[in-house]
């Protein structure tokens, strides 16, 4: 099999198009062209997203910095993908993951079924789980795909009772150990006719069960990215389908942020991440792999096996791109010998989709009363960061949030609180998202940064433990380009050298006593050692407290009015050097 990576006039501008050497004179001609389109990382953004999470980088300013485009809007992207389906009657449309989960409150509200439903309007054939997708459970996932009333709050319409996805969800690489089988399928074969068939294996990375809670994970295990991809390449194969698509959760990091970088300019691939070494194992007899997990946007040709170039995608996040993937599929040798992939943005200029229109507004109707509830007010954009190694403003209030509502003696006696920043998910923005007035925070706004449920757990650690805490955003599941830093809050200080050494660590003023104990508030997913920190699943004395968006709500009430609104933090308590 040869795979021939186009590189075209139209496709000039695509990040990763590469060319290849031209087919063999001898190839057969007779060939059919495929399109796939593909999302990742939805998250369940079925109204435009705000701040940095809404716009795409398209380039840099003369000062250097980002010039951007507002993007996303399943309103959108309903019509961005209709539109890329005309002339092109052999196409599908697949994901790699997250499509819900860490979602908005207009989705989250009603356990993510108006996403499921969205994304089956829109034409979604069949995804990949990821992490996100167990976030309430494996039994709640089987519920997303086979329909049916939520256990605990019923029907969001009981005239309408959910009927579950119109989209296949793949799990390869999920085991369920007591019945030692997949949870869901593990792969997808798509007949586009006259012979053509596409194989498409699905998995979530082999890593899920650090970023999950756990008990939403109970009983499974989470097998090898490459060991299962290569496994259902042969058992495919053997069905006699030859053309190989993976969709998996897990990605790269590009070296630039511009959504259509080149990756592969000037010879040397400008693409790290857990996804390279991935992609140069998996079996040459697969095609394309599409994936998401890290939020970035590339097209990269990185060499299979056998040294040849074979496509590796990602589009972003939060429905602001696509992937447009264009495949020449040669019917006689029953494979697909070309193909070319370019990201594009969901621009907002573009006529919504009336049905996603009427679902967004059902549901907007439905969740009004508690989303435009007003919670306090702030004097300027509090950013979160699109980077994991660095302290922001946004991770500064949440902790300090929970400090507040743990530090009383009945509630816990906490004396710092620590936040992960793959628990912030957007900005809060000083402009209004509705007609709630600039500066105003809305409980719909706040959960949008908080979508998890989490408890806000308070524990005993040792002052050593505590310093080991910290050097573990640095090593063991969080070195290299894993790296997590902790928010912390007010009155907890620390040096941080060369992004890998930890000093200097102090509570208001004073060093840490590595034999003292102090009491520590985290979320209950921190307190399970998720996000490659076992040592705070090594607490004592838990108290199980509130929920992570109630603290928040509470202390943004409590500290902030019309007259005097919340400053926005400095973000000067980690120091790096």
């Amino acid at each position: 099999m040869k795979r021939l990576l186009l590189a075209t006039a139209a496709a000039a501008l695509v990040a990763g198009t590469a060319l290849a050497q031209p087919a063999s004179a001898g190839r057969p001609h007779d060939l059919a062209d495929l399109q796939i389109l593909a999302i990742n990382d939805f998250h369940g953004n079925l109204e435009p997203p705000t701040g940095s999470s809404g716009r795409v980088i398209i380039g840099k300013n003369p000062d250097g910095t980002d010039q951007t485009v507002n993007a996303g809007g399943v309103e959108y992207l309903a019509t961005h993908l209709k539109n890329a389906r005309v002339g092109n009657p052999n196409t599908t449309t697949v994901g790699a993951g997250d499509l819900i989960g860490a979602s908005p409150l207009l989705s989250a509200a009603f356990h993510d079924e108006p996403s499921i439903d969205a994304l089956g309007d829109l034409g979604l054939e069949a995804t990949a789980v990821g992490n996100h997708e167990f976030d309430e459970g494996a039994a709640e996932l089987l519920r997303m795909q086979g329909g049916g009333c939520h256990p605990t709050d019923g029907c969001a319409d009981p005239a309408a009772p959910f009927k579950g996805a119109k989209f296949q969800y793949l799990a390869a690489n999920v085991v369920d150990t007591k019945a030692d089988k997949t949870v869901l399928p593990p792969y997808w074969v798509k007949d586009f006719g006259n012979g053509a068939k596409v194989g498409f294996i699905g998995m979530t990375l082999h890593g899920t069960p650090d970023i999950v809670t756990k008990s939403g994970i109970a009983g499974l295990s989470f097998t090898d990215e490459v060991v299962t991809a290569n496994h259902y390449v042969s058992e495919l194969r053997l069905q006699g389908v030859m053309a190989i698509v993976v969709l998996l959760h897990e990605g790269g990091l590009p070296a630039s942020n511009v959504y259509n970088y080149d990756c592969n300019a000037g010879g040397n691939l400008g693409l790290s991440g857990p996804i390279v070494d991935i992609a140069k194992k998996l079996s040459p007899s697969i095609d394309l792999v599409i994936t998401g997990h890290t939020h970035q946007s590339y097209a990269c040709s990185i060499p299979d096996p056998m040294g040849r170039p074979r496509m590796v995608t990602s589009a972003g996040s939060f429905g602001r791109e696509y992937t447009d993937v264009r495949l020449k599929f040669d019917l006689d040798k029953n494979d697909i010998v070309q193909v070319a992939a370019q990201n594009k943005i969901v621009t907002r200029d573009v006529p919504k989709d009336p049905a996603a229109t009427a679902l967004v507004a059902k549901y907007k109707t439905l969740i009004a009363p508690i989303a435009n509830r007003k919670l306090g007010f702030i004097a300027g954009d509090v950013p979160r960061s699109l980077s994991s190694i660095v302290e922001t403003p946004l991770g500064d209030m949440i902790a300090d949030a929970q400090l507040a509502a743990t530090s009383a003696p009945d509630k816990g006696g906490a004396q710092i609180a620590f936040m992960n920043p793959g628990g912030i998910r957007a900005d809060l923005t000083f402009a209004q998202s509705g007609s709630e007035g600039n500066g105003v925070v809305t409980y719909g706004e706040a959960f949008t940064v908080q979508p998890f449920n989490n408890y806000v757990d308070t524990v005993s650690l040792t002052g050593a433990q505590i310093v080991t805490v910290l050097n573990q955003q640095f090593t063991g599941a969080n070195a290299g380009t894993g790296k997590k830093v902790l928010q912390v809050s007010t009155g907890f200080t620390y040096t941080v050298t060369g992004l890998s050494t930890v000093s200097d660590v102090r509570l208001n003023g004073v060093p840490l006593d590595p034999a003292a104990t102090y009491r520590v508030s985290i979320n209950s997913f921190l307190a399970d050692g998720g996000d490659g920190f076992p040592e705070l699943a090594k607490h004592t004395n838990k108290l199980v407290g509130p929920l992570d968006i109630d603290t928040f709500a509470a202390y943004l009430a409590a500290n902030s009015s019309a007259e005097n609104p919340y400053p926005v933090p400095a973000a000067k308590r980690i120091t790096f050097q």
